[in-house]
């Protein structure tokens, strides 16, 4: 379908909104006309009232021309003097691919690439042009896979994808206004009357007699009603629209693999959701790791970081990439699914184009570095900015960690200063044990429900894991505090609390020795009071 019928089809659309309105208020004008013939006083007024009332909304959502102006992304807006090798790959893409080059450029702190286009009088003249682009999609592609995304996006310019959409918009922001103002008035009508039950109520039991409930029934069930033609009417424009945004996204897969090339199109497609979902592991186990401990990473390192995550999981990463994900098709998703997309360009000729030993997307950056702790003061938030910042990862994970043993352990302490008094520390706890109050220590713990109800032995077993790994946290906060162990990072898996050679063996029996139904705490002293510092391991 070309743009002609395309945007045609849109406007049909656009104006089935408008007649449906039309429609329902002449509904109610003749609702009003009925009522006038058959009824008469306060049943009339009832009535034309409650018609009133719902029509305003509708017209409302009608005749509110109001459209939202564009935001600028939550980004760095980076020019052609800051970085020209990135604009003028976008300016060479914009050629190539036979369309408008963007007039602005930002840098993101997603996997994502976008465009936009303020295109006017609803997306038939068109308009500036802003190209998004993720740090983290640059941080994971090499350059050409870069430039085979970002001819896709160009396809969508080309093919007047970005300005069509603004009629199709229009016409989704008119209804979802409709209909949230109609679902609104419903809530307040429910509200009123959930409130006037409720003091009915109070009243009630305050003569003594029994509550009736709270049953708001059919309060607002008019605006509901009146929503529902419109929600529907949404649902058929949903699976209308972007059945044809599929299309589009085949259209601009196809120019991309054109620009790009067949190969670094494909491979880009399934790098997308591994760098995804490395990405999110990343930003929660790494980049906000130090968050509870009130400290960042290191300057350029909370988008930075990345790039050392992807270096060192390549395996992991590798199996991931060798499987496109399988998704189940909606008639309400926009796009294709990244598997049948994949399949389709693979399934393409060979053009001879290898991106073998191609340089990677960051290179196309005056300065990565700079880049990634610029996009840290545009993106995060005044408060995050306030945290303080470690000195290196190993100073991040060590001090987090530490803290959020310090935490994890916090139970125990406090059931110790219940039973046994003292400030809760290491040592009142090996006190506590040591005077034999292990086990009405274990019964101020928070257990679960099959745990509260168990007793005897039964009660021991249940408590026993739970108080060994929060007295084996204290003894670690110790060891930490001496020097004599330390939170070793890594980008390949978990971070290790790494104790002197032996001393990890000794740790094991002298805690289990702790927790016995006698038990006994002097292998632990003995642990404390003779551990060396722990040797010396790189970070990786």
């Amino acid at each position: 379908m070309g743009p002609t019928l395309r945007a045609a089809r849109a406007l049909v659309l656009l104006a089935g909104f408008y007649l449906l309105g039309l429609a329902m208020l002449g509904a109610l004008a003749v609702i009003d006309w009925q009522a006038g013939v058959h009824l008469a006083g306060s049943a009339y007024v009832k009535i034309w009232f409650v018609s009133v009332v719902v029509a305003i909304p509708i017209a409302q959502g009608m005749f509110s021309v109001r459209a939202p102006r564009f935001e600028p992304p939550n980004g760095l807006r980076v020019t052609e003097e800051q970085e020209p090798a990135l604009w003028a790959a976008v300016r060479r893409l914009a050629d190539e691919a036979g369309t408008r080059a963007p007039d602005e450029i930002y840098l993101v702190p997603d996997v994502n690439a976008a465009v936009h286009e303020e295109a006017r009088l609803l997306g038939l003249l068109p308009g500036k042009r802003v190209l998004m682009i993720g740090v983290p999609l640059m941080t994971g592609l090499t350059e050409p896979q870069l430039i085979g995304v970002l001819a896709h996006e160009f396809g969508h310019y080309g093919n007047h994808d970005t300005r069509l959409g603004a009629i199709s918009r229009r016409a989704f922001e008119q209804m979802e206004r409709t209909v949230a103002a109609l679902y609104e008035r419903s809530a307040k009508k429910q509200a009123k009357e959930r409130a006037k039950q409720e003091q009915k109520d109070a009243k009630r039991l305050a003569k003594g007699k029994k509550a009736r409930g709270v049953e708001t029934g059919h309060a607002g069930l008019s605006y509901r009603l009146a929503a529902k033609p419109f929600l529907l009417y949404g649902k058929l424009c949903m699976r209308i629209t972007l059945g044809g945004m599929r299309k589009d996204e085949y259209a601009a897969d196809l120019a991309a693999a054109r620009i790009a090339g067949r190969d670094a199109t494909a491979s880009a497609l399934r790098e997308i959701p591994v760098l995804s979902a490395a990405h999110g592991f990343y930003m929660d186990s790494y980049a906000t790791l130090g968050v509870g401990a009130g400290l960042l990473p290191p300057h350029g390192e909370v988008y930075g970081g990345l790039r050392h995550l992807l270096a060192a999981r390549t395996d992991e990463l590798d199996g991931m990439r060798r499987e496109v994900p399988q998704e189940e098709q909606s008639p309400y998703d926009s796009h294709p699914p990244i598997a049948d997309r994949v399949a389709r360009i693979e399934a393409l000729p060979d053009d001879g184009r290898s991106s073998e030993g191609a340089r990677p997307s960051l290179a196309l950056l005056a300065d990565p570095a700079r880049t990634f702790a610029e996009l840290e003061h545009a993106t995060l938030t005044p408060a995050a900015l306030q945290l303080r910042r470690a000195e290196s990862w190993q100073q991040l994970v060590s001090e987090s960690m530490t803290q959020y043993a310090s935490e994890s352990a916090e139970p125990l302490r406090a059931a110790v200063r219940e039973v046994h008094g003292g400030d809760g520390s290491l040592d009142s706890v090996l006190r506590a044990i040591e005077d034999g109050a292990l086990w009405q220590v274990a019964d101020r713990l928070p257990k679960s429900e099959e745990a509260a109800a168990a007793t005897g032995r039964a009660a021991r077993e249940f408590a026993r894991p739970r108080l060994r790994s929060m007295l084996s946290t204290l003894v670690a906060g110790e060891l930490l505090r001496q020097g004599a162990a330390r939170w070793e990072p890594s980008w390949s898996e978990p971070a290790r609390l790494r104790l002197p050679d032996g001393h990890e063996a000794l740790l094991k029996s002298a805690l289990d020795a702790a927790v016995e139904d006698v038990p006994d705490t002097g292998g632990i002293r003995r642990l404390l009071a003779s551990a060396p510092a722990p040797a010396a391991t790189p970070t990786h």
